[in-house]
């Protein structure tokens, strides 16, 4: 049997250079997110906001450390795992008490897992699923839960972090009666919010800022014992514009963005404001979710009119025809690198640099494309397919993207150039969801927010049958031999418990995945982070919220100074 987790009281990073002896207790800060959350359980909202607001009130069961990708012990100090590696009997922290001073116990684990896969509306119930079932969650006594896995699943406990855990005594009722989903929304006073994470909600002003004050009864301390969080007030502003949350940071009147890293419009000016101590800037890395260009894979009922938007050769001519240098020159003023799938550089652990790469090379693209009898039949410099119909194709994408709009403009460009049209339609978020739930598209633009490091967490991506596997969603078996050897090769990445083997077998599903190309994948952006120099403490990093995400260790050195 194997022991896991350490019985740490709470962060053990070094005290920030310039505050000897650590942060320092006290103080307000302010931050800014583009949206509220509608309802403050993120059990019924899967939303930005509803992230941070959850990341903030409550408390999960263990914790990923988005710096160090680590599985860390968080309200279960430590566990154990049976030898076929499908229980953990997990032990519970002692005197840990909810924020209106109710204790903890192995009874709101156990009701967290009943909302979940049972409340209506409940949108966490997958998200702690294994292959389709739900885990079975016993409480033997107050300190001890255990968990059952239906099937062998590698990510193991890393799966808890997906379920914050709620007040039971505050919330049976509203569950049993069928109303949790309305329990706690705007209308709900801030007082009846409990949770177990560093702050409580007071206030919110709708449209205009959450107001949040520490927990006392938090339970997470310091390396030197010092009670968590150092901060007294949190205030998250909402500006739903980008250019006024920049000009926000920038003036002073905010400390941080909750939810977005620089725009490359921004850097040079931000950056000349660090220069003059009057900002901070933190290289988080290579961003995890870079956009993608899918295609409409789903096989087409009666006659295919554009049969060759489903040949590899042509999503691989269309990759050799990017010039992903000059998109990330132009399109991120050379704050992006290159990349060749949906594994970036950023995935430290599970990045391949073996998958299929494609040089800009149009010479090579020509040559494909010729190769499935799509050629310039009448000298105009434009392409034909065997019937004499021009080689176009629509890409739908958002309005109001701007990175997004200079990619496509670039990309229109360099495809005319090896003579393939793009009509790039630009429409609201929900018009293109549409469209592609639908199935009435060639190709859609866009990028999706990565829910976890760990590829076993992202199989509703990988499998055939997942919600998510954009190009032929849902598929009740796979359409091509790819998508079933990817299909095999994920079941035996997710049951294998080594970790080297699981790398391993993650690489062959980025070669697999490299030379089909359902997708293609142009640049990655680096992801830099600004905040007020009166902020210390802060550990960047990828996923969202890249700086509240350890909100209990972040601290404040004097007063906001507006300029």
């Amino acid at each position: 049997m194997a022991v896991c987790g350490l019985a740490l009281s709470g962060c053990r990073r070094p005290a920030p250079e310039g505050t000897p002896g650590g942060p320092a207790r006290g103080g307000e800060l302010v931050a800014s997110l583009r949206l509220e959350p509608g309802n403050y359980s993120r059990y019924f909202e899967a939303t930005a906001a509803s992230d941070v607001m959850s990341m903030l009130t409550e408390a999960r069961l263990v914790r990923v450390n988005r710096v160090t990708d680590e599985i860390e012990p968080a309200l279960a100090e430590r566990w154990t795992t049976s030898d076929d590696g499908l229980t953990y009997t997990l032990a519970l922290r002692k005197d840990v008490k909810f924020s209106d001073g109710t204790p903890f116990t192995s009874a709101d684990v156990t009701f967290s897992f009943s909302v979940a896969y049972e409340a209506p509306g409940s949108k966490l119930g997958d998200a702690v699923m294994v292959a389709g079932q739900r885990l079975t969650v016993m409480n033997p006594d107050p300190l001890t839960v255990t968990v059952r896995f239906p099937a062998p699943f590698s990510p193991g406990v890393r799966i808890l972090e997906n379920l914050p855990i709620l007040p039971r005594h505050k919330l049976e009722p509203a569950f049993r009666s069928g109303r949790l989903q309305n329990a706690w929304t705007q209308a709900t006073p801030a007082s009846e919010i409990v949770g177990l994470g560093p702050f409580v909600l007071t206030e919110h002003v709708a449209g205009q800022r959450l107001l949040f004050a520490r927990n006392p009864h938090y339970w997470r301390k310091a390396a030197d014992g010092t009670a968590l969080p150092y901060l007294d007030k949190l205030t998250l502003e909402i500006i739903p514009d980008d250019n006024a949350e920049a000009l926000r940071l920038e003036s002073g009147a905010i400390d941080m963005m909750s939810n977005a890293d620089i725009r490359p419009d921004d850097y040079a000016r931000f950056k000349r404001l660090a220069d003059q101590g009057r900002l901070k800037l933190l290289d988080a890395g290579v961003s995890l979710d870079p956009n993608l260009l899918w295609f409409n894979l789903k096989p087409k009922p009666g006659k295919d009119p554009k049969p060759w938007l489903r040949r590899k050769e042509f999503r691989q001519a269309l990759s050799y025809a990017a010039d992903r240098e000059a998109i990330a020159n132009a399109a991120y003023l050379g704050a992006a690198v290159p990349v060749f799938g949906p594994v970036t550089p950023g995935f430290t652990t599970w990045y391949s640099p073996a998958a299929p790469a494609y040089p800009h090379d149009p010479a090579r693209a020509r040559q494909l494309l010729a190769g499935i009898g799509l050629t310039d039949r009448n000298a105009d410099g434009a392409l034909e397919d065997a019937s004499g119909a021009p080689v176009r194709f629509t890409m739908l994408m958002g309005r109001d993207a701007t990175i997004r709009e200079r990619m496509a403009s670039l990309l229109q460009e360099q495809f005319r150039r090896i003579g393939v049209g793009l009509e790039v339609v630009g429409l609201d978020l929900r018009g293109v969801m549409t469209r592609w739930q639908s199935n009435d598209y060639d190709s859609v633009f866009h990028a999706f927010q990565s829910s976890s490091t760990d590829p076993a967490m992202n199989l509703d991506f990988w499998l055939s049958g997942g919600n998510t596997h954009v190009w032929n969603p849902v598929q009740a078996k796979p359409a091509t031999d790819w998508e079933a050897r990817i299909d095999d090769l994920m079941r035996q990445q997710v049951a294998v418990r080594d970790l080297a083997e699981r790398k391993r077998l993650f690489a062959e599903v980025q070669r697999v995945f490299g030379e089909e190309l359902p997708a293609i994948f142009f640049v990655a952006p680096k992801v830099t982070l600004a905040l007020a120099p009166r902020v210390v403490n802060a550990s960047p990093a990828l996923q969202v919220p890249q700086l509240l995400w350890s909100a209990d260790t972040l601290a404040v050195a004097g007063p906001r100074s507006t300029r």
